[in-house]
């Protein structure tokens, strides 16, 4: 292991690796810090021929590689182990955005580039990146593709996969698969990029990607709504989809008790209503900045009884302030202490139907549980969590969890949903994965695992 560690040392050269402690420490815990462990190294190659001479010389020695971008994953799918001897694999000095075609409204980018930068250097070029997340300030391009990241435009442009032209892959012995063209129209065998993408590491190491662009959609109007009715929320966007001309960036609902906590744990965070409703929403039109457009179609909707009250922003500032409030859901959230989290998706046919009974469910499973909801309604993506009294020994809040969770799950499983919509699976989800997802699905997926990493060496542990 001493020979291999300097080795590896020699790989990734001066600045390219860690073994201190302090250095480490912030990444070996996930951002939820539910889960920890430790490593023999943090390694962090500057090039794809760095990260296929890494692979290489742990796949001769049977040593596991945890890939890890901006280590925002919320399923434990980023860290080690607790063994100390697998290794991580920083991506984050592979940063470069390498080409913006403009023509051809595409982009080329290291695995290791942040989000946020990505998404400027579009804007740059006149063009855009429609994939925005929360963490899009601190996570990597290559990290959202590994999980299929999916966020706040999905309704519109579809998740990360929806925006993968080609992709630049290190396999599991080293091997360097380049499939980075970046057509639209490729039919020459099969699709190899789609087996990565959503596969959060254990297929092989994403090292850069081509991805789509979009024309700018210009000025964007913002306006937060209150509503009386979570089921509301879809027959609200069904009709400003219509009124609107399919113009919605974005539509996030929010229950009362999530912007309660909000306000409770982020500073300077208020709602600019006057009252506090049971639910909200929040709207992003392209609208080309004529906010009257947006202020006509929701005062016909409230007409229509579909919403009780919106303030629309007048400027930049007052849409940052909007969104402020949905992007510090998940740090408000952390703050509050542990509750139980159920990525979920169904049908948006089904939305309704899902909460009207997740609300009995709830009731009957554990009348004192409390539910903090908000999510993505126009894509069909909930964050259906639960809170359980604080109170509960630990052992009784574990079981209690495991049969709360059991209950949304089959709910959600016999209306054609999934319990993982956009966080992927990484550790904390793989029995539900052998539940839900067990059969000739998983037999298959087990397969491609054995046959692109038969020694298992790629993030071992994890999604399989």
């Amino acid at each position: 292991m001493t020979t291999l560690l300097e080795r590896l040392k020699a790989i990734a050269g001066p600045g390219g690796w860690s073994t201190d402690p302090a250095d480490l420490e912030p990444h070996l815990t996930e951002w939820r810090g539910i889960y920890t462990g430790r490593t023999l190294a943090r390694l962090m190659p500057r090039s794809t021929a760095e990260v296929s001479a890494i692979v290489t010389a742990c796949a001769e020695e049977n040593v596991a590689i945890v890939p890890q971008g901006g280590n925002t994953s919320l399923c434990g799918g980023a860290v080690p182990d607790d063994t100390g001897t697998q290794v991580i694999l920083s991506l984050g000095r592979m940063n470069r955005v390498r080409n913006v075609d403009a023509l051809n409204f595409s982009m080329e980018v290291d695995a290791g580039c942040i989000l946020a930068h990505a998404q400027e250097a579009a804007k740059q070029a006149g063009r855009y990146l429609p994939l925005s997340i929360g963490a899009e300030g601190t996570c990597q391009v290559g990290g959202n593709i590994s999980t299929n990241a999916g966020g706040m435009n999905v309704g519109r442009y579809g998740t990360a996969r929806a925006l993968v032209l080609g992709l630049e892959v290190v396999l599991a012995d080293g091997t360097v698969l380049n499939s980075l063209r970046s057509l639209r129209k490729d039919t020459a065998g099969y699709d190899l990029k789609q087996l990565f993408i959503g596969s959060e590491g254990t297929l092989g190491i994403i090292t850069a990607a081509s991805l789509r662009l979009f024309p700018d959609p210009g000025e964007l109007s913002t306006a937060l709504l209150g509503i009386d009715n979570a089921g509301k929320a879809v027959d609200l966007l069904g009709n400003l989809k219509v009124a609107l001309d399919d113009r919605i960036e974005s539509f996030e609902l929010v229950s009362q008790r999530v912007f309660g906590l909000v306000t409770r744990f982020i500073a300077d965070a208020s709602l600019p209503f006057q009252v506090e409703y049971p639910w909200y929403v929040l709207i992003e039109t392209a609208t080309g900045g004529d906010a009257e457009v947006l202020e006509n179609a929701l005062a016909a909707a409230a007409e229509s009884g579909l919403l009780i009250d919106a303030v629309i922003a007048k400027n930049e500032r007052e849409s940052a302030e909007l969104w402020r409030l949905r992007h510090s859901i998940s740090d408000a959230e952390r703050q509050d202490g542990k509750a139980l989290k159920h990525d979920i998706s169904v049908p948006l046919s089904r939305m309704q139907e899902f909460l009207a009974r997740g609300d009995d469910l709830l009731a009957d499973l554990r009348a004192d549980a409390k539910l903090v909801a908000f999510g993505h309604v126009g894509d069909g993506n909930l964050h259906y969590n639960v809170v359980l009294p604080r109170d509960l020994p630990d052992q009784e809040w574990a079981a209690e969890g495991e049969r709360v969770s059991r209950g949304i799950y089959d709910l959600v499983q016999e209306l054609g949903g999934s319990f993982s919509a956009e966080h992927g699976v990484g550790r904390s989800k793989r029995a539900w994965l052998r539940e839900y997802r067990g059969g000739p699905e998983l037999e298959l997926m087990q397969k491609l695992k054995k046959t692109l990493d038969p020694s298992n060496i790629l993030n071992p542990g994890k999604v399989i």
